[in-house]
């Protein structure tokens, strides 16, 4: 049975039980007053209570539940239970929604909850960047009204989102992905992600499928020329002119090798981050041998010279630092006028290994210097043909360095000549073998 329903019926009993004895004594008046007080003290009992519960219903987030008796004490306990378990997960809900929060604040991409209407419920802190809005100020504004890029709001009138929108940020430069989603009755998400780099790579990725386009088909279209000239029995050719057309032949096909031994070597740089053959190169005899191959390239036009200041050693791939300082020692003797000076040093400052190439040669403008390692960047497309060039000698340089953990700097003032410095830190900076062993 019911509590409240057997306490109803104990108290009815216990009245009327009192109202039989009373009867026979004192007379049924009594005995129907001492059933009245009975009842009268019930409802006087439930009358308190249920005033105690009313005053507190009127502000029960701050006053106590109040305390009872009897049965009152077993509604009350319940009562206390069930909104305990209420609080329970009322704070299970706002840990959940606390985490939901700071990993949204985390994410690298941005992330808006829009109402049905496009209005503004909450963002993270990249999207605020993303679309230059403030998640508390604009709380319910309607995101077309503060991002009024044309795109934008077309994009978000036609629902259409089965393909991302690229636009620009509201605050930088910055290339935008732009999606959405729906999810729930009628709320989306409004998700953005930075491509910048993605379309960066994308550009560079083009560019350098163009440029090696560009540079083979100029030599493969002289060979095939050539090819179909010696080919052709109609055209009569003395041995002269036979000789000076396989000598050109001869030229663009090593041309050709050389831009293929470049993209090779270029390659096989970026394949991994650390050389593996890695060893101690006593650098006195290695920038000798590198000054010999010099005044062969130079075939005498040029005084070339050495400045060791320091007996080291530097750890490193003798392969790649030999493929990466001779294109530094080429560079100087290609570009420097005949009758110039190019000067091979190595010094050691604060701990750190430098290997610097100098000549007095036509220089290079301020604003070509920070694009010098770009593949096939060229100040002079002209003059690095004729000279040999593949415009990805110092991207090469760059990679090679970079394995090392070392640093390209490079002065240069045009007319005046340029440097260019390998810079080693100091974990890669020995003594001589000779010392060593003393």
């Amino acid at each position: 049975m019911n509590p409240v329903w057997g306490s109803t019926f104990g108290i009815v009993l216990a009245a009327a039980a009192a109202g039989l004895v009373i009867w026979p004594l004192a007379g049924a008046g009594w005995a129907w007053a001492a059933v009245a007080a009975v009842l009268a003290a019930r409802v006087a009992y439930h009358a308190r209570h249920l005033a105690s519960f009313l005053s507190w219903l009127e502000s029960p987030d701050t006053d106590p539940l109040p305390v009872g008796a009897g049965i009152w004490e077993e509604a009350f306990a319940r009562l206390h239970q069930r909104l305990k378990q209420r609080d329970e997960e009322q704070q299970g809900l706002l840990r959940a929604l606390s985490r939901f929060r700071a990993a949204g604040r985390a994410l690298p991409d941005g992330v808006v909850i829009l109402d049905a209407e496009d209005r503004i419920e909450w963002s993270n802190p990249t999207a605020e960047q993303h679309f230059g809005i403030d998640a508390r100020r604009d709380f319910g504004q309607a995101i077309s009204n503060l991002v009024r890029q044309p795109a934008f709001v077309a994009y978000l009138e036609e629902r259409r989102y089965d393909e991302p929108l690229t636009l620009r940020s509201a605050r930088s430069d910055a290339a935008l992905s732009i999606r959405v989603i729906q999810f729930g009755a009628d709320q989306r998400l409004l998700l953005s992600r930075d491509v910048t780099v993605e379309q960066r790579l994308e550009t560079m990725r083009r560019d350098f499928v163009a440029n090696v386009s560009h540079e083979l088909k100029t030599p493969v279209t002289v060979l095939s020329g050539f090819v179909d000239t010696l080919a052709d029995p109609a055209i009569g050719l003395s041995d002269a002119q036979r000789s000076k057309f396989l000598g050109m032949m001869r030229e663009q096909a090593q041309r050709m090798r050389r831009l293929i031994e470049d993209l090779l070597t270029l390659s096989a740089l970026e394949a991994s981050g650390t050389p593996e053959d890695e060893q101690e190169i006593d650098i006195r005899p290695f920038i000798e041998k590198l000054a010999e191959e010099a005044r062969a390239l130079s075939g005498g036009r040029h005084r070339i010279v050495t400045t060791v200041q320091h007996s080291s050693q530097l750890k490193g791939s003798r392969k790649e630092l030999t493929s990466a300082f001779s294109n530094l020692v080429s560079n100087a003797v290609r570009y420097t006028p005949e009758g110039g000076l190019v000067r091979l040093g190595w010094r050691i400052e604060a701990g750190r290994g430098i290997f610097s190439v100098e000549d007095d040669g036509i220089g290079i403008e301020p604003r070509h210097i920070a694009r010098l390692t770009e593949r096939f960047y060229r100040v002079d497309n002209s003059r690095s043909r004729e000279t040999g060039g593949t415009g990805l000698g110092l991207a090469i340089v760059k990679h090679a360095l970079t394995r090392h953990q070392a640093l390209l700097e490079v002065r240069s003032e045009p007319g005046r000549g340029s440097t260019f410095s390998a810079v080693f830190p100091a974990r890669r900076v020995g003594a001589p073998s000779a010392a060593r062993a003393a």
